[in-house]
C-alpha cells in the first residue's frame, strides 16, 4: 500500500504543471476572439478574466482549440458564455476598464 501511494505522489506534482500549461493554451485561443469581438478592449487583463472564470472543461477545450491552431465557431461560443458569466463581466468591469481609462 506505502508503495502504491509513493508510486502515485509524481503524478499528483504533475497536476499543477499541466493546468498551468492547459490554461496558457487556452489563452492562445482566448486573445484573438477577445480581439476580433470586443476591439480597444485590453487582451491580457481581459484574458486574465475569461481564463479564472472558466470552468476546468472549457480551459480544456479552448487549449485544444488552441494547439489545433483553428479557433472556430466552438471557441467563439465558449469565450462569450463565459465572459457573458456574472464574475467575468465583474471581472472585466474591475480589472479591464480601469487598464483602458488609465490609458485615455
Amino acid at each position: 500500500m506505502r508503495r502504491a501511494v509513493l508510486l502515485l505522489l509524481p503524478l499528483a506534482a504533475c497536476a499543477p504543471v499541466q493546468d498551468q500549461i492547459a490554461r496558457e493554451a487556452a489563452r492562445s485561443a482566448v486573445r484573438p476572439v477577445l480581439a476580433e469581438r470586443f476591439p480597444g478592449v485590453p487582451l491580457e487583463p481581459a484574458t486574465d478574466c475569461v481564463i479564472d472564470n472558466a470552468t476546468g472543461r472549457e480551459i480544456v477545450s479552448l487549449a485544444s482549440d488552441a494547439a489545433l491552431g483553428r479557433p472556430d465557431e466552438g471557441t467563439v461560443d465558449t469565450v462569450l458564455t463565459i465572459v457573458t458569466r456574472p464574475e467575468t463581466i465583474t471581472c472585466l468591469a474591475t480589472e479591464g476598464l480601469p487598464v483602458l481609462l488609465r490609458r485615455g
